[in-house]
């Protein structure tokens, strides 16, 4: 933190008469937590951090970790657009650390700011682009949708469109640059697509997406949605994820013209492409992490389940981008199995870590599917014809998850065994439920 950063907050509060300033930053489950400072506190907040007891804290309290620090981080300081003028609040993301000044461990941000490490050790900057999608809903009691619009429509079906506009106008208050929105396939179903930059950046870009987005649609009466399958018959909501890997003098290390595949993919890409396609099942617990997430993952030809590459396959785990294929810049591989519940500094973590180990690895990209290959939509066929598979429930990835060396190493054991403890407990709880379904197809008959 530069004495620049730090002077320039501490003078925008005094000029634009912000009285609060919330500390922002997530549980390991990815929920949103903050606290608020008065702004005289601001400068030792800076120097010393600003105490909380952690043990309230999802996956951050256990014996002898319950007294925390919270340091701000200026750089991600800017002002609340949706508050009042007036006594105006502000936000920082904030580090969290140990009272002796160390970084927690089980602080999710740092686990990723770790990997940005490894990466620019390695000679690269990580760069993230997800496409997150949501519904709106009338309420969060009933998932009852506000229109019956499908995949860009521009119609009176699409009721959105001003919940959306004053949603991407809020974003670009905050310094956060939106590429495009549009009505989604689902009904009431939604998407806005943030521009690509660093990872840190980006992943302290989608809680903010994600508030601001909450934030309007209260304020219009209606409710936000980031649940990854809310309606049974209609599609899912994503969080498809670009990737891609630039060098430390700004160039597209994904990029090579020369490419004999005619993909324009460098041997960089496809090692990383490899590797994210080789550990894509012991991370899928982090970035599908809810018993709901698998209702969306279903071997029925829509989402992706198969470990495997293309250009145009809708259920390959990895899509090459083919809009400018001659562009250095626009040049990436996009993950499509994340979901919007995700955690996203550890969804980040565990794929740009994964994509990394690949290129550590030498690893060889296999043959992509072809335009038109259909693959069928079961499993069993599918391994029969040498095709992985991401896993089909939360029980399948959990297992998974606890024996992969790579995710202990990316996440560290406080929070690898973490979320071994509370989400084999919500596996365990959710298996011993009786759902409606059962009972109406086996009590009568049974």
């Amino acid at each position: 933190m530069s004495d620049l950063q730090r002077d320039f907050v501490i003078k925008t509060v005094e000029n634009r008469d912000v009285h609060f300033v919330r500390f922002w930053f997530t549980d390991v489950l990815g929920t949103m937590k903050s606290f608020a400072v008065i702004s005289s506190e601001l400068e030792d907040a800076f120097d010393r951090g600003m105490g909380f007891d952690g043990s309230c804290i999802e996956g951050f309290g256990r014996a002898g970790e319950t007294d925390m620090l919270a340091f701000p981080s200026p750089t991600t300081f800017q002002i609340l657009p949706w508050r009042p003028d007036s006594n105006a609040v502000g936000r920082m993301f904030c580090n969290i650390c140990t009272p002796a000044g160390e970084p927690f461990e089980g602080d999710p941000r740092y686990v990723l700011k770790r990997i940005c490490r490894k990466a620019a050790d390695m000679g690269y900057v990580a760069n993230v682009g997800p496409e997150l999608e949501y519904f709106y809903f009338k309420s969060p009691d009933a998932a009852e949708p506000l229109d019956r619009g499908g995949l860009f429509d521009l119609t009176s079906l699409d009721s959105a469109t001003d919940l959306r506009r004053d949603t991407i106008i809020t974003l670009e208050k905050m310094g956060i640059p939106v590429e495009y929105s549009h009505h989604e396939r689902g009904f009431s179903q939604h998407e806005i697509d943030l521009r690509f930059t660093d990872a840190l950046s980006m992943a302290d870009a989608v809680m903010t997406y994600k508030q601001v987005v909450k934030e309007i649609a209260l304020k219009h009466g209606v409710y936000a949605s980031f649940m990854p399958k809310p309606m049974a018959d209609q599609p899912g909501s994503s969080m498809h994820m670009h990737q891609s890997l630039f060098d430390l003098n700004g160039n597209n290390a994904f990029f090579d013209e020369s490419d004999p595949s005619g993909n324009n993919l460098s041997s960089v890409a496809k090692s990383y492409t490899a590797g994210v396609l080789k550990y894509a099942p012991e991370f899928c617990m982090v970035t599908n992490q809810n018993i709901n997430s698998y209702k969306r993952l279903l071997a029925n030809g829509e989402d992706p389940i198969t470990l495997t590459w293309s250009k145009y396959n809708p259920t390959s785990l990895v899509r090459v981008p083919g809009y400018r294929p001659d562009s250095e810049m626009d040049s990436r591989i996009e993950l499509r199995n994340p979901d919007p519940a995700a955690n996203p500094y550890l969804a980040f973590s565990v794929t740009i870590a994964a994509g990394l180990k690949g290129i550590e690895e030498g690893l060889e990209l296999q043959d992509p599917i072809e335009k038109g290959q259909k693959l069928p939509a079961d499993r069993r066929e599918l391994a029969k014809m040498g095709i992985g598979t991401l896993p089909a429930t939360l029980g399948e990835a959990i297992d998974l998850f606890e024996a992969s060396e790579l995710m202990k190493e990316v996440l560290g054991e406080h929070i690898h065994s973490y979320l071994i403890e509370h989400k084999r407990a919500e596996w365990e709880e959710y298996q011993g439920r009786i759902s409606q379904w059962e009972m109406d197809r086996y009590l009568a008959v049974l």
